[in-house]
């Protein structure tokens, strides 16, 4: 792409995006309420003059995290990438970081144009979590199994009905929640695995697409097979059920990062 014939003509940008979202409601704006898409339209508001709405990968829920998220817009101003990325970084939070600015294709967009999408989730097991490590983890106490979780999280690889994993929410029709996708409530998960690091126990998942709380819900259910409530044998007749009351509770927020998009 000739970058300096995108700055004349206007550009269609594709920011890549940390976060914590301990402080805020998510990533959708919402009225009166601090939001990473608020926030971060606020500094491009402020930088260029423009006033646009970025569109995400994925709605990401109040407390949810991110290492990679990818958002998209278009400014008519003419800005290097570098100048662009630093100004913006000047005045977001420092708990939002902008990682890279681009130019891009017109057609490209951030949610329609992604094609696998990788969440981790992080258990603390620890008997102290320490402060630092609080806000980015689930801290669990129980004596868990980590076999039978690995063994657990093997059936959910695959093209699957995932409504037994799906948040209940009266308005989840109208609901983009963690990830947007097209088929009703069937997902295509590529990888399902959980890795040990010391204290950490952490679940990565790459799939085509999440359904609102499907991670958190996941791992609530994995959590209950560790303990040794739910055997792993058990996951694959959850899914088939295609009921939410059959699989486990939904594991907190804090834990769950937007770890990477690919295009």
């Amino acid at each position: 792409m000739d970058a300096d014939r995108e700055f004349q003509n206007g550009s269609n940008w594709k920011l890549t995006i940390a976060y914590d979202g301990t402080d805020f409601y998510g990533w959708q704006v919402q009225p009166d309420r601090a939001t990473i898409q608020g926030t971060l339209a606020d500094a491009i508001e402020n930088v260029t003059g423009e006033r646009v709405l970025p569109q995400g990968s994925g709605r990401t829920d109040a407390g949810v995290h991110a290492r990679g998220q990818v958002a998209s817009f278009f400014l008519s101003a003419a800005i290097p990438a570098a100048n662009l990325q630093r100004a913006l970084n000047r005045r977001l939070p420092e708990a939002i970081r902008v990682q890279s600015a681009e130019p891009m294709a017109a057609e490209f967009h951030a949610r329609h144009s992604a094609r696998a999408k990788t969440y981790e989730y992080q258990i603390y097991r620890g008997e102290i979590c320490p402060p630092w490590t609080a806000r980015f983890a689930w801290a669990l106490h129980w004596t868990l199994d980590v076999a039978r979780m690995q063994y657990a999280a093997k059936p959910v690889i695959g093209t699957h009905d995932f409504t037994s994993f799906a948040a209940s929410d009266p308005d989840l029709a109208t609901r983009c929640g963690e990830d947007s996708g097209s088929g009703g409530n069937v997902r295509t998960i590529f990888e399902s695995d959980w890795r040990e690091e010391g204290e950490t126990l952490t679940y990565c998942v790459r799939g085509n697409g999440f359904l609102h709380h499907m991670v958190r819900n996941l791992v609530g259910t994995f959590a209950d097979v560790g303990r040794g409530q739910v055997e792993p044998e058990e996951i694959a007749r959850i899914l088939r059920a295609r009921s939410r009351g059959e699989s486990g509770a939904t594991a907190p927020a804090r834990g769950l990062f937007l770890d990477s998009v690919e295009y």
